[in-house]
């Protein structure tokens, strides 16, 4: 992904030798598997006994060797990635399909998602019958029913496998596929979604659907890393089905209040918890003693983060995120240079340096966050409109030095939980604010935790009671500032993006 997104031929070169060393261990057992323990662990997996999600770890060797193969062209890849997927489709087949079902109550990452894959990239309709023995009908079949039954599982779990249905849907053109991921990204993004982008509490959904407030207060490990992350991936799919500025609004939403925040700049470190408590802080893992899941996701996440800035599709170019970038579309000699402070700054420039000789479509996203967009193009304003939460199209003969600029005024609002009115988060724009409270006495071996153990810190800072014009009273510390501050009683309390937060914070206050 780092070499498909970089063109560094060092990543690449390391990601060559690493397919080379894993298929001198694959050859030795000549059976096609491939893991770093013994086939027995699938023994006792079969049998019910207990053993950690080993089709979970598989997932990610063959999915980190498909990858090798389809974004890095290393043909090794495939040859060791298809050995693995034959060993899978001997060991499920010898399964009837009561055995299989009580086996996919073990996690098993997307086991299907890399089935369905390896089914496309080889043109193998017998991957598509592997991949099917992992549909975990007590999940699939509800969703496809359009019944949100999430309650009690396991969201990591469950949203690779949703991404799988997702990927059968456009490998076979089944529908009911599509029913799935279509219902669960539904109910999830608009049920079961905190303001910052996140969903679940201790990685579990707890709650029914619309119960945020009561999901809240159930523990303080509220938003989990590699779950925003799969969940921005199954965003990806259903925008390339159809373009939909909703689905861009969720993933900016996540990538700036969740992503973005969840890694150390100078030291590489991530995290696996964001939380959303009343006086949490932030915890990094290491260098050598801190092996989550989200350190594998983090290695994914921060290697794609251009992944969805520019789609194209329709004839045409969308824009989708507001970063500086360049994209460079070869196929049609199209160069676009972005230039934006955003969210600093409410509006980017687009400047054409490069275009072909004949008429194509700029889309751009107006997001539904915005009120009174304008757009002009070398200077003029354009008449045309675009509702938010759509796409405005401009079609024309482009010529090289062309710019269009997009404003997307950005304004502060309380968004309160749809179960508990009196406990909302501040947002601008998509931009989530927390109260900063101090950070006090925190022992060093605390930032280091899985999420912030706030039952071993100093209590916090009681976060402020606000009052129900919080909105018109909190002014910027500058212009262009995204921190906010104001009087509230005797006090001076202060708002900051959630992202840039690093010491205790309130994502959730309390409004009187």
């Amino acid at each position: 992904i780092a070499f498909s997104a970089t063109g560094d031929t060092e990543m690449k070169a390391r990601g060559d030798a690493m397919v080379a060393g894993l298929a001198q261990c694959q050859a030795k057992l000549g059976n096609g598997y491939l893991s770093a323990f013994p086939t027995e662990f699938f023994d006792r997996l079969a049998a019910g006994k207990y053993v950690w999600a080993p089709f979970y770890t598989y997932h990610k060797i063959m999915a980190g060797l498909l990858d090798m193969h389809e974004l890095a062209g290393n043909r090794a890849a495939l040859d060791v990635v298809t050995g693995m997927a034959r060993w899978v489709d001997a060991w499920t087949a010898a399964r009837g399909e009561p055995a299989m079902q009580q086996i996919l109550e073990v996690e098993f990452g997307g086991m299907n998602d890399v089935l369905y894959r390896l089914a496309t990239t080889t043109k193998d309709p017998r991957w598509i019958a592997a991949g099917d023995r992992f549909t975990k009908k007590r999940v699939f079949e509800p969703l496809a029913n359009r019944k949100d039954q999430l309650r009690g599982l396991h969201m990591n779990t469950h949203v690779p496998q949703v991404i799988g249905a997702a990927t059968r849907f456009e490998a076979t053109g089944d529908h009911r596929f599509r029913d799935v991921a279509g219902f669960f990204w539904e109910t999830v993004t608009e049920a079961r979604t905190y303001a910052t982008g996140g969903s679940s509490n201790k990685e579990h959904w707890l709650t029914e659907p619309n119960h945020l407030g009561l999901e809240l207060v159930q523990g303080h490990d509220n938003q989990e890393c590699c779950c925003s992350y799969n969940m921005m991936k199954l965003g990806t799919h259903l925008f390339a089905w159809k373009p939909d500025g909703a689905v861009i609004d969720y993933y900016e939403r996540n990538l700036l209040n969740h992503r973005l925040g969840m890694i150390e700049p100078e030291t590489g470190h991530t995290s696996y918890f964001l939380s959303l408590s009343p006086g949490a802080w932030k915890t990094h893992g290491t260098e050598d003693s801190t092996f989550w899941c989200c350190n594998g996701t983090a290695l994914e996440d921060f290697a794609k983060l251009g992944s969805m800035i520019y789609a194209h599709g329709d004839g045409g170019l969308y824009v989708n995120l507001f970063v500086p970038s360049v994209l460079d579309w070869r196929e049609r000699g199209i160069r676009i240079r972005q230039e934006t402070r955003f969210p600093a700054d409410s509006r980017t420039e687009l400047v054409v340096e490069a275009t072909s000789g004949t008429p194509w479509t700029l889309r751009l996203r107006v997001p539904g966050w915005t009120s009174g967009p304008t757009v002009s193009v070398n200077g003029i304003p354009e008449p045309a409109v675009a509702a938010p939460g759509s796409y405005l199209e401009l079609t024309r003969g482009w010529k090289a030095g062309d710019r269009v600029t997009l404003a997307v005024p950005m304004a502060l609002r309380a968004e309160p939980l749809s179960d508990r009115p009196d406990l909302a988060a501040l947002v601008y724009g998509p931009v989530v604010l927390a109260q900063q409270l101090p950070i006090g006495a925190i022992p060093a071996e605390l930032m280091t935790e899985h999420g912030p153990l706030l039952d071993k810190a100093p209590p916090p800072v009681a976060a402020a009671t606000l009052p129900a014009d919080i909105v018109e009273r909190l002014r910027p510390l500058a212009e262009g500032s995204l921190t906010f501050e104001t009087e509230v009683g005797n006090r001076r309390v202060r708002f900051r993006p959630v992202s840039e937060c690093s010491e205790r914070f309130a994502v959730y206050s309390v409004i009187a």
